[in-house]
């Protein structure tokens, strides 16, 4: 067995270390690192609609995704829109979260989820996915009065996502740089707390993979994914119970 640049077993986590109400005017805002990656997550509750869903009932959520320039190592160039990768990262928070909000019971308002990479050695958009909940629970639970029944938020599961791959021929759990730029197969997994997927995005790098290794890698991240979920729920403390009525 090959050793993993920050020494970790294959089934291990990087360390992750939450700060919940980091100072921003977001009903909910923290800071989520996992190793050497660390992302500011920030969740926003606005009355009103976009206006291509001007005759909806329900509610809607979006989310935003940016690095920046700092993050990366040689600075990155600063952007007003984001490029490819950060708009197919921003979709990809969006939908995992939509997949576990009641719209309906959200009433006419609009969540926005903002993810700005802060550091990055790999794992950004999965961390992103993790944190984005727990500020997303928070904010909900901060304007809970505003919503059509106040005793229950409109949230049906939690959710949290992992990276895995195959490096040197050995799956590994939640890749830093150094293995994921290496990695012959690259795997992003998003699950909910009950152990539901949300969302598989898998790549060979310039090979191929088997069933066998492909079992591998999702049972690394079904592991994984349990222990953000109670992470999830530790952090949140007496705000859990608010979505699991």
């Amino acid at each position: 067995m090959s050793q993993r640049p920050d020494q970790r077993e294959n089934d291990a986590l990087r360390p992750i270390v939450i700060q919940r109400h980091f100072p921003t005017s977001a009903p909910g805002s923290l800071i989520i690192s996992a190793g050497e990656t660390v992302v500011l997550c920030t969740a926003s509750v606005v009355n009103g609609l976009p206006n291509w869903m001007k005759d909806a009932t329900s509610g809607w959520l979006t989310a935003e995704y940016r690095m920046l320039p700092a993050s990366t190592s040689p600075r990155s160039n600063r952007s007003d829109r984001p490029d490819g990768r950060a708009t197919e990262i921003q979709r990809l928070i969006g939908r995992s979260m939509r997949a576990v909000v009641d719209l309906e019971a959200l009433g006419a308002q609009t969540i926005y989820l903002d993810c700005d990479v802060l550091k990055a050695d790999g794992g950004t958009r999965t961390l992103s996915i993790t944190g984005a909940f727990i500020a997303l629970v928070e904010a909900l639970h901060a304007v809970r009065e505003t919503l059509p029944n106040p005793e229950k938020l409109p949230i049906r599961d939690s959710v949290a996502a992992v990276s895995v791959g195959m490096t040197g021929g050995e799956p590994r759990l939640d890749l830093c740089y150094l293995e994921d730029v290496v990695a012959e197969v690259d795997m992003n997994v998003v699950m909910t707390g009950n152990g539901r997927f949300v969302e598989l995005q898998g790549t060979g790098e310039e090979a191929t993979f088997s069933e066998i290794e492909l079992q591998q890698l999702i049972s690394l991240a079904k592991d994984g994914i349990k222990q953000l979920s109670i992470l999830q729920r530790n952090t949140l403390g007496m705000l859990w119970p608010f979505h699991t009525q």
